[in-house]
């Protein structure tokens, strides 16, 4: 791999993050009465996620949507197979319920993306659209109908958000 390739990845995952980071803080500035600041939090992570896009286009890491279906459920199911249970169970063995908790949680919903992934691959050709939710606190994923309650954390199915 070419130290460009490798740079690209790097900084492909440091704009990622701090997108993801920046959206997370607006939150909070909003959460605190800081609307101004959280405009620019938004304002920056979506600089940033166009750095990431841009970094992933000179990737050539966009490819045709069936190889991104299949790229995304070999990255969802890595992480449920692999992934996730170790940090499970290094969370639990160090008594960190939190970290374990956030864990597990993504841990369920990867093995739902997967499956949402390998339905889409199976029917793209359909192309048919459907409502998508998800749960605002561990990330559930459902098409068209919202539990009642969320199989992964018990959250209220009228707080899920519903997906454009």
């Amino acid at each position: 791999m070419s130290k460009t390739t490798e740079h690209l990845k790097e900084a492909f995952a440091g704009e990622s993050q701090a997108n993801r980071k920046y959206l997370a803080f607006a939150a909070k500035a909003d959460q605190e009465g800081y609307p101004q600041i959280a405009r620019l939090f938004r304002a920056a992570a979506e600089a940033e996620t166009i750095h990431a896009h841009n970094h992933l286009r000179a990737l050539k890491a966009i490819r045709s949507t069936k190889e991104n279906l299949q790229e995304a459920i070999a990255g969802e199911t890595h992480e449920f197979k692999n992934m996730y249970p170790q940090m499970i169970a290094d969370a639990q063995a160090e008594g960190d319920e939190e970290a374990e908790r956030s864990f597990r949680f993504a841990n369920e919903v990867e093995k739902v993306h997967a499956q949402l992934y390998e339905k889409a691959l199976r029917t793209m050709e359909e192309r048919k659209l459907v409502d998508i939710y998800i749960c605002p606190v561990c990330g559930y994923t459902v098409e068209e109908t919202v539990p009642d309650n969320c199989p992964v954390c018990n959250a209220k199915g009228s707080t899920f958000r519903k997906i454009d």
